[in-house]
């Protein structure tokens, strides 16, 4: 009898646990299993706050609860969220800590809308721009101040190329990827203001950030210590990946410096994603104690400041400032969403079809050369704006060419860095182009004619996923010997699709230009109408009609 007790008492043992010290029991055969997708950056410290978690044996309906955490990128956890079926997680987390509570908007906006309001914020972390010491004495020596207007190309700053005593490069976390970026977005928005001129230089600063950008904070602060390219390298990141990145020695560690307007700072949401109502339960009960003081050690000691903000890192490091960050109160949470939202309609790449004018017209002189060379040297300057997920392709036209059309195909539409056939790839075929097509003195002008096939072309090779475009490089006149304006406008208004939008935008040459009938033409698309004198002109042609991106397709007309 007292050997069939002790078995039944091993058996129980093996059953439950006491836990907190009150007696309560818990099962641990059936525990409710938590997993949690934590953003890269955080993820080392939640997971090593899961474990202390596991050990106090909390417990729901009887049952132990056990945390699991895996790192994964904001982004992943949001598509899983929304019902996306590409680059998504094998399951639905049951919890979820994203690097900004923008995604966790985003993802209410798009679809997720059962995610429970009230989320917890496990750490916080300012941004900061971050540079080797070497460089940042440098700066210091130069009197330049770290601002949010570094992160435009100096064009937009009023010059060329960068001064000495300043950055050579500002690069920005991708904010389709990473809460930083997103921040980013919403200083460069909030610097610039709002209008045509504001909305131009955001659109450079897309391009700019898209040439630069990286997936995560490590490969950012690994290339400002490569010294191999850039010179004066400066990233923006989040302070805790500074702390991070100088556990390594190193002989010019990396600083951390805040901007003299203020700086966003970034939190680390906890919202709970769980269906099932006990697996929620369990994961609100991890989330409550990750704002406990056990917790909060934990982040602080990984570099983290605490949920609130109140307390900063533990043992920070004479890289991070020792002054609390001033914040830039202007940049209200609506802000960073519209940054989002703004950065989705400017980054995605653009699929886009060149029409070259070779008419008689633009043979005509222009500044002591032909229309024809000022525009092509405009069009290679362009060519540069336009990253390698571009799809482009090039037709010229004139009266006559390619039989009655008026038009022939130089280049077919494709993606840039790939051969349409033999060795050499759109882009070197594209810039050879520019500097070898000339004008046939001797022939009319087939615009409309070139206008109405070309948008034919890129509606049929239309790319959900990417901004569809035709560009037209004309002097502007047509001869009349195809379709006529009024033919050109009924078929562009019957066969634009508002659900595959495609934008004409003509850039046009000379002082002749037929305005009138151009600006009916662009209006039909929500296109835009540009006349152009210089080839240096084409930067902000290209960045004014890019930036359009941002109210198509309801933009108003423009010339």
């Amino acid at each position: 009898m007292l050997a069939g007790l002790t078995a039944v008492a091993i058996v129980a043992a093996g059953l439950v646990v006491v836990f907190g010290g009150g007696g309560l029991l818990c099962t641990t055969r059936e525990p409710v299993l938590v997993n949690v997708a934590a953003a890269v950056d955080v993820a080392p410290a939640v997971m090593e706050a899961a474990g202390r978690f596991n050990e106090s044996d909390t417990a729901v309906g009887g049952r132990c609860v056990l945390v699991q955490v895996t790192e994964q990128p904001p982004a992943t956890v949001l598509r899983t969220l929304i019902g996306d079926r590409a680059g998504v997680l094998r399951e639905r987390p049951d919890g979820w800590i994203a690097d900004s509570s923008a995604w966790i908007r985003l993802a209410r906006q798009q679809g997720a809308s059962a995610l429970p309001a009230g989320e917890s914020v496990v750490a916080t972390s300012p941004l900061v721009f971050a540079t080797r010491s070497s460089l940042a004495q440098r700066f210091s020596v130069g009197r330049t101040e770290m601002n949010w207007r570094m992160v435009f190309p100096s064009t937009v700053r009023g010059r060329l190329t960068p001064n000495s005593d300043e950055p050579d490069v500002v690069r920005v976390p991708d904010p389709s990827l990473a809460g930083a970026g997103i921040a980013t977005m919403a200083a460069a928005r909030d610097v610039v203001g709002a209008g045509p001129e504001a909305d131009k230089a955001l659109t450079a600063f897309v391009r700019w950030a898209q040439a630069g950008s990286a997936p995560d904070y490590r490969s950012m602060l690994a290339a400002v210590d490569d010294r191999t390219f850039w010179q004066r390298p400066v990233v923006i990141v989040p302070e805790q990946s500074v702390w991070q990145h100088n556990l390594r020695p190193s002989a010019d560690p990396v600083v951390a410096l805040h901007p003299r307007e203020g700086t966003i700072n970034l939190d680390y949401p906890y919202v709970v994603t769980a269906a099932d109502p006990s697996v929620a339960e369990a994961s609100t009960a991890f989330a409550n104690w990750l704002t406990g003081p056990q917790a909060q050690e934990i982040v602080r000691r990984a570099g983290f400041r605490s949920g609130d903000g109140s307390q900063g890192p533990l043992s920070p490091g004479p890289q991070l400032p020792s002054a609390p960050p001033k914040t830039r109160t202007s940049v209200s949470p609506q802000d960073i969403d519209e940054a989002l939202r703004a950065w989705s309609r400017l980054a995605p790449p653009t699929n886009l079809l060149v029409l070259t004018d070779t008419s008689k017209h633009m043979a005509a002189p222009l500044n002591g050369r032909t229309r024809a060379n000022v525009a092509l040297d405009a069009a290679r300057t362009g060519l540069r704006l336009f990253p390698d997920s571009t799809h482009m392709g090039m037709w010229e036209f004139a009266d006559g060419l390619g039989g009655s059309r008026g038009h022939r195909e130089l280049v077919g539409l494709g993606p840039i860095t790939e051969p349409e056939t033999g060795q050499v790839i759109r882009r070197s075929r594209l810039d050879e182009l520019t500097s070898t097509i000339t004008a046939h003195p001797k022939r009319d002008s087939s615009l409309y004619d070139a206008i109405l096939g070309g948008f034919r072309e890129v509606t049929e090779e239309y790319r959900a996923e990417m901004n569809n475009a035709l560009l037209v490089i004309t002097a502007g006149r047509d001869d009349g010997k195809g379709t006529d304006l009024a033919g050109l406008l009924d078929g562009l208004r019957r066969e634009w699709d508002p659900d595959k939008p495609v934008q004409i935008i003509v850039i046009a040459f000379g002082k002749d230009v037929d305005r009138a009938s151009l600006s009916q033409v662009t209006a039909a698309t929500n296109g835009s109408l540009h006349e152009a004198q210089e080839p240096g002109e084409i930067i902000d042609v290209f960045l004014t009609a890019l930036a359009r991106r941002l109210c198509h397709p309801t933009c108003k007309p423009t010339t």
